[in-house]
């Protein structure tokens, strides 16, 4: 018995030991009441439930996945909350992470959600919610990652959102805000990463963001911000990505730029008044990507460009730059994309370039010149439309067909012209109307710089632009849906797509007034409350270099919807030197990345342009050089069979006369001279008024048989 006394002491201490153990497991797992409550009131508001194999939203929130090692952007785990159980020696936990992502919830934000003050970390992007954001938003103090973007908020930003001095990562890109971007935000001086894209806001940027010296990345593009770019942006020493397309600010550029050395991401684009240099570039020697598109850039390439080893994609493209194209800047060994079109340029293009550039736009300068051997290199796109190259010394045959008919003043066809009339299905195959009209096929293979010309030369495209962000990016859509308003709903299934500039040209039409119609419909988006619907197509349309639509939005257009027919037409287009340009800008507005990456720029389904007068031309193009061979060869057997015929008739004549006395009747045949008659293939084809149908008397034996109304 003596014996047996410790052990029941050794039991009873045990026991003790493992009560208190599961005392304090049950503490560690106890979540505040209060944030339970709230959790389960915001999950039924918006009608998502929690995988119960991952964490108990129904007893106890903070159990498994959310205090385990499951990271936080685990996609296998969503949504999601993770807690901190350290609080009160480890008896309360608090949820200090929420996420609901890409879960396409509708609604507005419930107003439980401002009551978990412990939240550093809060993921509600890619949803549908909204409603005005609330000014409780002020209450998240130890908020450090917030993320509201591509929802359909709406409303002014509260000025409390100042209030969440911790806040490292901010983002409210995508919505449907309204007003100015609230000074208070110039407290957030720890703010990092700022994505205010597309958001909706607009007027100047407060100038408390000075203050902001900790970011590294701003995406600021397709707002309403306006005034000239602030000069304190170069208090931002330490931004590696800086993004201001299609804003309606102003320039200059500020010279101060240059401070910003760090910089290896920058696009600038579409800015109003003001002349910039490129100057300030000249010590951003880390930069990857530089978009400096449409900014009245005056100025020349900088001749130190060799030291910028890590550019792959440089767009330059819609400035006033001149000079001469550097040798240095085709060597550059990183260099992928390469785009200088519609600027003043001259010269020739370099004789030698790196392996790596695969993608050149050089189209709309003054370059002139033979091209150089690299041009018939493999997997290269080259866009060389509309300069003073020498084509035909050139080794052009390696480029696609008809370059010459596209150089500047389009010289195919020139004078009374050949055409009257041209449609084209965008993208696609050869449609006929439920009007007659027949749409030409156009579903040729086009890149970031490449064109196209028609074998007829009635018509040609040109297509310019890199989708940014995009690993398989595609230059035409297709869907096999149904489309409203119209009766040709196939017209619609297909389009080309541009990522920046998006050229159609009617080649040899006779001068005078056209009606032009352009077709539009769009199907990136769905029509759906979802956040995949919250994209925006927004792009130009130029006719004749004249602006007729500015900011054109397909879907806008048709009410909000996709999947309608948006037919434009324009009456009195002049064409004086017989040819038509058609032009789709793209000037950096429009999201960038609903429902993916790189969808953006216009999009158009069919073109046409029809006379408004009568036309005196053929509008038969004309033969190609089978056909021409063909003719050739059919007009030479039929004078070839015709000559020897006729010798035929000539030797037995000759045969009977030998046999026969000649009457009087004999020697009048005889006198008559022999001669056979023989025409150039140039001949015929004036006589014949170039084989027109109208002309064409039949098919005989060796062919067809024409009338020759002019001889």
């Amino acid at each position: 018995m003596a014996g047996s006394a410790p052990l029941l002491v050794y039991a009873f201490c045990a026991a003790c030991i493992f009560c208190q153990l599961f005392e304090l497991a049950q503490a560690q797992n106890r979540t505040d009441p209060a944030e339970v409550t709230a959790l389960n009131t915001i999950f039924q508001k918006w009608g998502i439930p929690a995988n119960s194999n991952q964490w108990n939203i129904s007893g106890e929130p903070c159990s498994g996945a959310a205090i385990d090692s499951t990271d936080f952007g685990d996609g296998n785990f969503n949504p999601l909350i993770k807690c901190d159980c350290s609080a009160n020696s480890n008896s309360t936990c608090h949820i200090t992470q929420l996420k609901v992502y890409a879960l396409n919830v509708v609604g507005v934000i419930p107003d439980e959600l401002w009551t978990l003050t412990f939240l550093f970390n809060l993921k509600l992007g890619q949803n549908y919610l909204t409603g005005n954001l609330s000014t409780s938003i002020g209450k998240l103090y130890r908020m450090q990652y917030l993320d509201l973007g591509i929802n359909a908020l709406s409303g002014t930003l509260p000025k409390e959102l100042g209030n969440l001095t911790e806040l490292i990562v901010l983002s409210f890109s995508t919505n449907n805000f309204t007003g100015s971007l609230p000074a208070d935000l110039g407290k957030l001086l720890k703010l990092e990463q700022l994505y205010i894209d597309s958001s909706g806001v607009s007027g100047a940027i407060p100038s408390t963001f000075a203050n902001l010296t900790s970011l590294v990345t701003v995406w600021a593009s397709d707002t309403e911000l306006t005034g000239r770019i602030p000069d304190f942006i170069r208090n931002w020493s330490k931004l590696t990505t800086l993004r201001f397309e299609g804003n309606s600010l102003e320039g200059p550029i500020p010279s101060t730029f240059s401070n910003l050395t760090s910089l290896t991401d920058l696009r600038i684009s579409d800015l109003s008044n003001g002349s910039s240099s490129l100057a300030f570039i000249r010590n951003m020697k880390s930069l990857s990507i530089l978009v400096l598109r449409n900014n009245n850039i005056s100025d020349s390439i900088p001749s130190n460009i060799e030291e910028y080893q890590k550019l792959s994609q440089l767009d330059l493209s819609f400035n006033n730059i001149t000079g001469q194209i550097p040798n240095a800047l085709f060597n550059l060994s990183s260099l992928s994309f390469l785009f200088l079109g519609n600027n003043k340029l001259t010269g020739t293009v370099p004789a030698q370039k790196s392996g790596s550039l695969l993608n050149i736009d050089l189209s709309y300068n003054n370059l002139q010149g033979s091209f150089p051997s690299w041009v018939s290199e493999q997997n290269l796109q080259l866009n060389l439309v509309a300069n003073n190259f020498t084509i035909e010394s050139s080794n052009s045959s390696v480029l696609p067909s008809g370059l010459s008919c596209l150089q500047r003043d389009f010289p195919c066809n020139r004078g009374t012209g050949r055409y009257s009339e041209f449609a084209v299905k965008c993208g696609g195959p050869q449609i006929t109307s439920s009007n007659g009209i027949v749409y030409e096929r156009d579903n040729e293979t086009l890149g970031p710089a490449t064109y196209y010309v028609v074998d007829t030369e009635r018509w040609a495209v040109s297509n310019v632009g890199y989708f940014s962000g995009s690993k398989n990016a595609q230059y035409t859509s297709s869907s096999s849906s149904q489309f409203t308003n119209t009766l040709d709903s196939e017209l619609f299934q297909t389009a080309r797509l541009s990522a920046s500039s998006l050229r159609y040209y009617g080649l040899g039409l006779e001068n005078g007034n056209y009606t032009v119609s352009l077709q539009f419909a769009e199907i990136a988006f769905v029509n759906t409350d979802t956040w995949q619907s919250l994209g925006r197509r927004v792009f130009d349309i130029y006719i004749q270099g004249n602006l007729v639509l500015k900011d054109f939005d397909i879907r806008k257009e048709a009410s909000g919807a996709s999947f309608v027919a948006v037919p434009k037409e324009y009456n009195n287009v002049q064409v004086s030197e017989n040819y038509l340009e058609i032009h789709l800008f793209w000037a950096g507005k429009g999201t960038c990345c609903v429902p993916a990456q790189g969808t953006y720029g216009p999009s158009i389904s069919a073109i046409s342009a029809t006379p408004e007068f009568t036309p005196t031309v053929s509008n038969i193009p004309p033969s190609t050089s089978s056909n021409k061979n063909r003719t050739g060869l059919i007009v030479g057997v039929v004078v070839g069979v015709g000559v020897l015929s006729f010798l035929a008739v000539f030797v037995v004549f000759y045969i009977v006369r030998r046999r026969k006395p000649p009457t009087n009747d004999d020697e009048e045949l005889l006198g008559i001279d022999a001669k056979t008659f023989t025409f150039s293939y140039a001949e015929l084809k004036t006589a014949t008024e170039d084989f027109i149908p109208d002309n064409k008397l039949g098919e005989g034996g060796f062919g067809p048989v024409y009338k020759c109304p002019g001889a």
